[in-house]
């Protein structure tokens, strides 16, 4: 019982929106008739602009972290990574948003973060390092999910520095969340290929002023 609880104050914390309620305190806009219409990071950064994407990025990060620490800090017997999944689908499918929520991807990190600092930094620095090339967040969240999902059974074997173990239950869990994150973008897949994506004012192809 004490798990289930736990469990479902992980999806609570997934479930808090602070783009729409930071929007609506700070800078009176509803950020879901905005933009893309989503309430996480990325949506945040192109309605709200870089001061409240910033913020909600390291709340959305946050979360993740609080969700999938909860296990270590109060002794319970399973996989803290459960509890980083249950916050990602509160993010997602928030129960204070109708179930409409955002793409998961800074929650997924701050799940890595409680999971591993050293493999959080790798992950980060592969989705910057991607960001710069293509100058499109869309696309290098997607990658990236790739990359990480390849990492957990490469790195522990040709850089144990970074992951020291296999643990199956990650790559199973990445493999699933990435799924999920390329399934979220499919509406971006589809501009991408039209040549209409969004583009950050940074990077080998960023968008023309």
């Amino acid at each position: 019982m004490k798990t289930i609880i736990f469990f479902v104050i992980a999806y609570l914390l997934g479930s808090l929106q602070s783009g729409v309620w930071i929007g609506q305190l700070f800078y009176q806009k509803d950020i879901r008739k905005f933009g893309s219409g989503n309430t996480g990071t990325t949506n945040t950064f192109r309605v709200l602009g870089k001061k409240a994407g910033i913020v909600v990025l390291f709340l959305d990060i946050l979360k993740g972290t609080l969700a999938t620490s909860l296990p270590i800090l109060f002794n319970l017997p399973v996989n803290p990574l459960w509890f980083g999944v249950a916050a990602i689908l509160g993010h997602t499918f928030p129960v204070f948003g109708k179930f409409k929520g955002g793409k998961a991807v800074a929650t997924s990190a701050g799940m890595l973060l409680a999971y591993s600092p050293l493999f959080f930094v790798y992950s980060a620095s592969i989705f910057v390092i991607l960001l710069f090339l293509t100058s499109m967040v869309s696309l290098s969240s997607m990658l990236s999910a790739l990359i990480i999902t390849l990492s957990t059974i490469l790195l522990p074997l040709v850089l144990p520095v970074i992951l020291p173990h296999q643990d199956w239950l990650l790559t199973a869990l990445a493999t699933g969340i990435t799924i999920f994150i390329i399934y979220r973008h499919r509406d971006n897949i589809k501009r991408i290929k039209d040549g209409t994506e969004s583009r950050v004012p940074f990077g080998l192809n960023k968008k023309k002023s």
